[in-house]
Formats: C-alpha cells, sequence, structure tokens
C-alpha cells in the first residue's frame, strides 16, 4: 500500500471505531431511559390505582377473581345481613328496607328486651317483613362469638353487617362518672370490635361482604355534654377506615354512615324550644328521617357498592360539611 492509502486506510477505521463507540453509548443512555420510564410509570401506576403494571402486559390484577367472587355471589337468590341495634328508630327502617331489598334480617336484642323485640318482630310480620331476632349482648365478646357461630350455622354466612346499636349517656365531663362513661363506650365502640370481629372470618372465607357501622355527625366534629358519645362515634370512623385497608382485596367494603339529627321517638320527645334550636341548626331547616338513613346504608350495601370504601357517607342536611 502507498503511504497516501495507508493514511486514508487509517483514517476510516478511526472513523469507524469512533461511530461505533457513539452507538454503543447511545444504545447504553437509551436502555437506561427506558428503564427508567419503566420504573416510573409502574409507580406511578400503583400510586394512583393500587394495581401492579407493567409496559405491555397486566400482572393478574385481581379483577378476574373480583368478577368470579361476584358471579359467584350474584347466583346466592337472598343476601344474609345482620343489624345490631335493629330494634331502635334508625335500626327498624334499616331491617326494613334491606328486607325491601331482598335480604333475610337477623336484628339483635339484649334478653332484657326479649319479650319487647318478640311483639316488635310480630309487628314487623304484620306489614310483610320477615325478621329473625336473636338475644345477643353487642357489648360482651363471647355473646357475639356464640351469636355468630349460631347465624353461620343456620344461614351458612352472613353478607351484610350493620353495627347499629348505641346509647346516650350524656353530661359534661366534669360531672361524667365511669358508668356513664364505660356503658356507651362498651355499647357503641367496642360492640363493633366485638361483632365484626366475629364475623369477618366468615365473610373472608366468601370472598364478598358489606360491613356498615352507623356513626353520626357528633363523631366528626364533637358535641358538647357528649364526651363519651362523640368519641365511641369517631373511634368507629377510625376503625373503620383501617379494616377497609386490611380487607380491600377481599371482596369486602368496610364504611360508616353518619347521620345529623334523625326524627325519631327520642327526638320527638325533647322539648319544642329545644328542638326548634337544633332545626334552626340545620342549613336544609328539618330533621332527617329515618327512611333517608336506611337509604343510604341500603346504598352501600348493593353489590354494586363494591369500589366504595373506608369513607363516611354523611346525612346529615348540611349541619357538617368538614
Amino acid at each position: 500500500m502507498t503511504p497516501i492509502f495507508n493514511n486514508v486506510y487509517s483514517m476510516q477505521l478511526e472513523i469507524m471505531d469512533h461511530w461505533y463507540k457513539s452507538c454503543n453509548s447511545t444504545m447504553h443512555s437509551l436502555t437506561k431511559i427506558v428503564d427508567i420510564s419503566h420504573g416510573v410509570i409502574h409507580n406511578l401506576t400503583r400510586q394512583h390505582t393500587g394495581l401492579d403494571v407493567y409496559p405491555g402486559t397486566f400482572q393478574k390484577l385481581n379483577w378476574d377473581s373480583a368478577r368470579t367472587n361476584d358471579k359467584k355471589h350474584k347466583q346466592v337468590k337472598q343476601g344474609i345481613a345482620v343489624v345490631t341495634g335493629g330494634t331502635g328508630g334508625i335500626g327498624t327502617e334499616i331491617c326494613k328496607r334491606l328486607a325491601t331489598d331482598g335480604n333475610r334480617i337477623i336484628a339483635t336484642c339484649i334478653e332484657t328486651e326479649q319479650d319487647k323485640s318478640l311483639l316488635w318482630k310480630k309487628e314487623l310480620g304484620k306489614n310483610g317483613y320477615e325478621v329473625d331476632i336473636q338475644v345477643c349482648d353487642v357489648a360482651d365478646f363471647e355473646s357475639c362469638r356464640n351469636f355468630a357461630e349460631k347465624i353461620e350455622n343456620k344461614y351458612g354466612r352472613v353478607d351484610v353487617l350493620v353495627n347499629a346499636a348505641g346509647i346516650t349517656r350524656d353530661g359534661v365531663l366534669q360531672k361524667m362518672d365511669p358508668e356513664k362513661w364505660h356503658a356507651v363506650i362498651d355499647t357503641n365502640l367496642d360492640s363493633v370490635f366485638n361483632v365484626t370481629r366475629n364475623f369477618i372470618n366468615g365473610m373472608i372465607k366468601n370472598g364478598y361482604g358489606r360491613i356498615i357501622n352507623i356513626s353520626s355527625v357528633n363523631g366528626q366534629k364533637g358535641q358538647f355534654g357528649q364526651t363519651n358519645y362523640s368519641t365511641a362515634k369517631a373511634g368507629m370512623i377510625g376503625f373503620s377506615r383501617a379494616l377497609a385497608l386490611e380487607l380491600a382485596d377481599k371482596g369486602i367494603t368496610v364504611n360508616c354512615v353518619c347521620p345529623g339529627y334523625v326524627h325519631t321517638s327520642m327526638v320527638a320527645a325533647l322539648r319544642q324550644d329545644v328542638l326548634k334550636g337544633i332545626i334552626k341548626q340545620i342549613p336544609m331547616g328539618r330533621l332527617a328521617t329515618v327512611a333517608e338513613i336506611a337509604d343510604a346504608v341500603a346504598f352501600l350495601a348493593k353489590k354494586d357498592s363494591a369500589y366504595i370504601t373506608g369513607t363516611e357517607l354523611a346525612v346529615n342536611g348540611g349541619l357538617w360539611l368538614g
């Protein structure tokens, strides 16, 4: 080869070598960019949807299992619903509404009110509502365990659980004795654990459940003279949010309904000046009806409400918008 050719050939080799190194560097950078992009997309998707999504494929999204559970449950002709405190003013309307929607209703009562509750059952029967009444002390864990075993043995499962049992023992904290405090906490808050704890294993096994806890606007905003009641109702909200996370991937939803002031016999018995003062605080200018509370419960109890969990449905006429 001539010297000129040698120089040209060497220059070509150098150019080709530089081009090859540049391509390798570019391809390496592009590969890193793609990897980073995949990671960003994956993390963003998890944050916004809670699903493991990767470019080009879906990794077992649980949609099929959710549809399978739903399809299997739709084959059941009648739902089974337990309503604690079902013989009360709001509880009665909840029982009636859930029965109208095709559920078999089991309501609880305490032993000392069994005779009264049987009369309540008979009265509902006259109006076409078939309700099973069972004795259960919701403030006692063992009583709730026995109750749950009896119901599951008799009906096979429970689809809807409404924790509506509650009492009031009002008084400013300065003068409140421990008995009043514990009576309300035991009946209104501990009961939610006692009952729910003894039914969730069956719901998990069946892959389906609707748990609805009846809280209160006073659990959201507080109320003078009700530190015990407001504490219990606020506790129900925290309980529901936490349990909703635990059961979200098991076909079970957990929500609260937070009524404002409702037209029940207890409220109607208030002095007229007191009642007018309460209504004056409500932007809608009236009390809620028991049917409006029952409608909210029925909505959350539906199969179609499967994507609503860990929330509070406020039914308070605008009294509290927090």
